[in-house]
């Protein structure tokens, strides 16, 4: 995610990085072109002096603008959806944790004090993120989650095609085990497994959001038009405005091809690009959430922005 604080208004006007324009500055340079050309052809020998007018461009031009944001709205559902579940997340393992730490142990230890197993447990929950985030991302499957399990499991969730699942079921396993040793008392066992489920169905979520992209057909239709009124511009805005023709079909194609590809971006949120969500960051802050609780002292730092952008 680009990071733009304390930036003034003029250096914004200057920013590349992570904006449209690095996406659609060929796609720009070419549309230019066509129009110089028009506007040349025109200049010297008239041809387009009787072409098109601008009324069906104003038509198609508003229409279009209409359905990019349409398009654009869904995408920016999608991307809030998204920070939203990951918000949820980080509530839900916080919670996690505390359940944890509070609800598991021997009825007759008091103060409470922090076990193997609620370091056992937690790191489990610790685990869990890292896995989901690879999960989402198609990365290495458990990736950064092995250090947090014991090596024969983390070897086992290679083989897995949902890993982060497959913690879960560990970590319910673990409950019941404790339960049957009598370390976990029947009323608390509900609200330690209602928490999982939590977490379960917000991967669920995520997992719906990814699997589940905009429609391609209408994708295709807004790529295509946008192009065919871009390009077909100069040739119904020449004989009207003349030489200023490339400068007008500039500003009008930064506009769609700008909203065009933002829509692109952030419908999937959940990768790696400059503006899709942090979720390295959520994930190390979650990590160092739960590390605190278990009052460790190799307690990771935040993750810096890099170059503005936060992964």
């Amino acid at each position: 995610m680009l990071l733009l604080r304390n930036r003034s208004w003029l250096a914004l006007l200057f920013v590349v990085r992570g904006t449209p324009l690095a996406r659609i500055w060929l796609r720009l340079i070419v549309v230019l072109s066509v129009a110089v050309a028009v506007t040349l052809v025109h200049e010297k020998y008239g041809t387009f002096a009787a072409g098109l007018t601008t009324v069906p461009f104003s038509l198609v031009g508003l229409a279009l603008g209409i359905f990019l944001g349409f398009r654009n709205n869904t995408s920016y559902d999608r991307f809030w959806e998204g920070r939203k579940l990951w918000g949820a997340l980080v509530n839900t393992t916080r919670n996690c944790a505390r359940q944890i730490q509070t609800l598991i142990g021997q009825p007759d230890s008091v103060p409470r004090e922090i076990t193997e197993t609620h370091r056992e447990l937690t790191n489990r929950v610790i685990a869990y993120v890292h896995c989901f985030r690879h999960h989402l991302r198609d990365e290495a499957h458990p990736g950064e989650a092995t250090k947090f399990l014991p090596p024969a499991e983390a070897k086992e969730l290679e083989n897995q095609s949902n890993p982060p699942q497959a913690i879960l079921h560990r970590l319910a396993q673990r409950y019941r085990e404790l339960w049957q040793h009598g370390e976990i008392h029947p009323l608390h066992l509900t609200h330690l497994d209602q928490t999982l489920t939590d977490l379960t169905n917000l991967q669920g979520a995520c997992e719906r959001i990814k699997s589940t992209p905009i429609p391609a057909s209408y994708t295709v239709l807004i790529h295509r038009l946008v192009a065919f009124y871009v390009f077909a511009l100069p040739f119904g805005l020449v004989s009207t405005i003349g030489s200023w023709t490339p400068a007008v079909v500039a500003l009008v194609a930064y506009a769609f091809l700008g909203l065009d590809a933002i829509g692109d971006e952030i419908e999937e949120p959940f990768g790696t690009h400059t503006n899709d969500l942090p979720l390295s960051t959520i994930s190390r802050m979650i990590e160092i959430n739960l590390k605190e609780r278990l009052e460790e002292d190799n307690v990771p730092e935040p993750l810096a922005p890099a170059k503005d952008v936060m992964r």
